[in-house]
């Protein structure tokens, strides 16, 4: 496969497995994003493919060819991190056209890919300014720019929006997914935040201790993380049998199964009870809902109301109620269920 190939990497300090048997691939012009919480490895595996961490065992590889010899300035990469890390003694244009100064590009040529990348970035007519004035959000898009200004083969991002306030990292992130889909760069982004990973990428891969759990299309994570403990980093915080709802009255997609062995919808197609992971917005409060129970207790949050219900048949869990207002405890109400809100996990695949 061309583009980026890492096969079984390790990578140790100490006794301690930062990256514990690592297989990513990331085809040419795509978006891979590495998620998943603070320390499990997921800056360290960017690093090893950077060149700045030496793996213990494994390989990195790019169009075939093993970068094991290849020093981080000869791979072809660039780099974008957290904190941008501008030359704040240089001005905009000064940071942008550095990797191309590097690369001896004439200033003609400097000067007209600056120009570019600015525009391609919404910074026109900003060459000039200090890195000083600028607010976090721009300092930010001058580093992408600077990150690709010398085409890179590959784009590497380590948290690049994580220091932003939340607002302002919705709005970047948007934007650097249509960049990079406009620019057709190839990249791997490390984050820690759910909405970013699937904004920007083009598959995700959810990592833990470590250890790659699972990689796929945004809308198949999120539809069917591989266990629980996948759902549960995605957000997922009940767990019931599908068929357990759907006999309470749920009427949920034809992809659900009719009853506790029945393996449809199991991306697997191994039989056993299929579980539907929930979150609050998979249970809505409506007064024509199919689903029946009695609220336990309630907590605002921002834009609504979050319920823990109790239903026969399929015990307490959470459901969501727009706007504010109480709801003692003992409410009997209808909820509906949102079938692109809630997961389905398979049963593992029988051993071979």
């Amino acid at each position: 496969m061309s583009g980026l190939t890492v096969r079984d990497l390790v990578v140790r300090f100490g006794a301690t497995a930062a990256v514990d048997g690592a297989d990513v691939d990331v085809a040419p012009g795509a978006v891979l994003a590495l998620l998943g919480p603070s320390g499990c490895g997921k800056s360290t595996l960017l690093r090893a493919v950077a060149g700045l961490e030496l793996p213990t065992a494994g390989t990195v590889a790019w169009d075939g060819t093993d970068l094991a010899p290849v020093p981080v300035h000869r791979r072809g990469f660039g780099l974008m991190f957290q904190d941008g890390q501008l030359f704040p003694h240089r001005d905009v244009a000064g940071n942008v056209e550095f990797g191309l100064r590097m690369n001896s590009v004439d200033r003609a040529t400097r000067r007209r890919r600056v120009g570019e990348l600015l525009e391609l970035v919404g910074l026109t007519g900003y060459e000039r300014r200090a890195i000083p004035t600028l607010s976090g959000g721009e300092q930010q898009r001058v580093a992408l720019a600077r990150a690709l200004a010398p085409r890179p083969r590959l784009l590497l991002l380590d948290e690049p929006l994580s220091a932003l306030d939340r607002t302002l990292r919705e709005r970047l992130s948007a934007d650097l997914s249509s960049i990079l889909a406009e620019t057709r760069t190839t990249a791997l982004y490390v984050t820690h935040d759910h909405d970013e990973a699937f904004t920007v990428a083009d598959e995700v891969a959810v990592m833990a201790a470590g250890r790659l759990l699972q990689t796929g299309a945004p809308a198949r994570l999120w539809r069917h993380p591989a266990d629980e403990r996948v759902a549960r980093f995605l957000g997922y915080r009940w767990f019931v049998p599908a068929a357990a709802l759907r006999r309470a009255g749920a009427d949920p997609d034809s992809d659900w199964p009719a009853d506790d062995q029945d393996p449809a919808g199991s991306p697997s197609g191994a039989p056993g009870p299929v579980t539907a992971a929930l979150r609050p917005e998979s249970l809505v409060v409506d007064a024509d809902g199919s689903l029946s129970g009695q609220v336990v207790e309630q907590r605002f949050t921002r834009g609504g109301t979050t319920l823990l219900v109790a239903v026969a048949g399929v015990g307490e869990v959470g459901a969501w109620r727009p706007g504010v207002g109480a709801l003692t405890a003992g409410t009997p109400v209808r909820l509906r269920l949102v079938p692109e809100a809630t997961a389905l996990i398979s049963p593992p695949p029988p051993a071979s």
